[in-house]
């Protein structure tokens, strides 16, 4: 018996957004962040993050990163472009190969009375092949609430880092 091909499902955008504001200046800030080497601290040590390219990388416009992490134990490349890179106030990495179907994170950074104020935005979708009915399904029980473990972690990371709060 021949099925019909099916197309695949078009992609569902998820946006996640987190700010924080540190004791530090921006020019600090920033320099932490245009490392990537920095990534592997502020990554849940679970993930097994660990930077494929070759060290140290020079953050730029165009530069393309490997990384390697684990997933539920398996492990998977991770490429991504720097395709904005504006210091010291912002920089977007986009996913070329991973575990998404979509991901452009956005990372702001403003002077503040208090330091620094960092902003986060995530747009991010689920790969296609995954089934229409198991999306909303896999983004609520599994996909969202990681993201948001991320982000907790990375919180409290730069609060202690920083001298300041999360939140």
């Amino acid at each position: 018996m021949v099925f019909p091909a099916t197309e695949p499902r078009a992609l569902r955008y998820h946006r996640l957004e987190r700010s924080q504001t540190v004791p530090a200046s921006l020019g600090r800030v920033f320099s932490f962040f245009e490392t990537p080497e920095n990534l592997a601290l502020i990554t849940p040590p679970s993930l097994g993050f660990r930077i494929v390219s070759p060290t140290p990388v020079a953050m730029e416009e165009g530069r393309v990163i490997d990384y390697s992490i684990r997933l539920g134990g398996l492990p998977l490349r991770w490429r991504s472009l720097i395709s904005s890179y504006e210091p010291p106030f912002h920089f977007v990495d986009e996913q070329l190969q991973g575990p998404y179907g979509h991901w452009r994170h956005t990372h702001r950074f403003e002077s503040c009375l208090r330091g620094t104020l960092m902003k986060d935005e995530v747009i991010y979708a689920l790969p296609a092949r995954i089934p229409s009915l198991l999306e909303s399904m896999v983004h609520s029980l599994y996909v969202r609430p990681s993201l948001e473990q991320i982000f907790d972690y990375r919180c409290r990371f730069y609060a202690d880092f920083f001298d300041g709060r999360c939140g």
